[in-house]
């Protein structure tokens, strides 16, 4: 089954898994939005992928940002028909050596901002007559680990919710699937450089978004777990 063109909005697209998604869906057809915190970024992201791509700013820590954007989005777009919640960060520490600043850091992006920019998709999308929310999480959201405190409740936080929303939508016609990747050869996180040549790339999940997409709407996958096929070993 083909999926027809869409709008696809795609957070912290600039770079990473969310570059690697927004690249692949742009190559599927679509019309990609692509956020990050700089306008420059965005518009050098949208500008190198093509396709008609289009860069907007936005944190997605403030909800005005988030408004803003999406009604940014229905004004020259007509609104948004998938939502890609890909911006996060990672900042590491022990519970006790974390800092509040850094814990507030990963909650409001990882976890306030796919709440901010699902709850101003979905009236476009119900206006538009359904969608597809992808909610990018981690495999951190089942697997603990050491100095992940504040990262890994963000990820469990995504999945929680997403196991809410698409019990919640589906009857509008909106799909809601959260991707749980292990290791990606990115910038992001610990250990980053030593993951090249074993690791997933973004392309990867880029392609998994694409796929689900082409499925049929009879059909929802709410929970992928995406591994390296061949990890080093420790």
């Amino acid at each position: 089954m083909s999926a027809s063109p869409r709008i696809a909005l795609v957070t912290g697209g600039n770079r990473g898994i969310g570059r690697g998604i927004a690249e692949a869906l742009a190559a599927d057809g679509h019309t990609v939005v692509l956020t990050a915190r700089s306008a420059d970024d965005a518009a050098r992201a949208a500008s190198e992928i093509g396709r008609g791509a289009r860069g907007y700013a936005c944190d997605v820590r403030r909800y005005a940002d988030v408004q803003a954007l999406f009604a940014a989005v229905a004004r020259d777009l007509g609104g948004v028909d998938v939502l890609v919640n890909n911006a996060g960060v990672g900042l590491f520490g022990k519970v006790d050596e974390l800092s509040v600043d850094d814990w507030h850091a990963v909650i409001e992006t990882n976890v306030n901002g796919v709440f901010y920019c699902t709850r101003e998709a979905l009236p476009q999308m119900r206006a538009r007559g359904g969608g597809y929310i992808f909610n990018v999480s981690s495999l951190a959201g089942r697997n603990a680990f050491v100095g992940a405190g504040a990262y890994c409740a963000s990820k469990h936080a995504v999945n929680g919710f997403s196991e809410v929303l698409f019990q919640e939508v589906r009857d509008d016609g909106i799909r809601v699937t959260y991707l749980m990747p292990g290791s990606v050869a990115t910038d992001f996180g610990r250990g980053a450089a030593a993951k090249a040549g074993w690791a997933l790339l973004p392309s990867d999940v880029g392609e998994m978004v694409v796929d689900l997409l082409h499925t049929h709407p009879r059909a929802l996958h709410s929970r992928v777990e995406m591994r390296p096929a061949r990890p080093v070993k420790g």
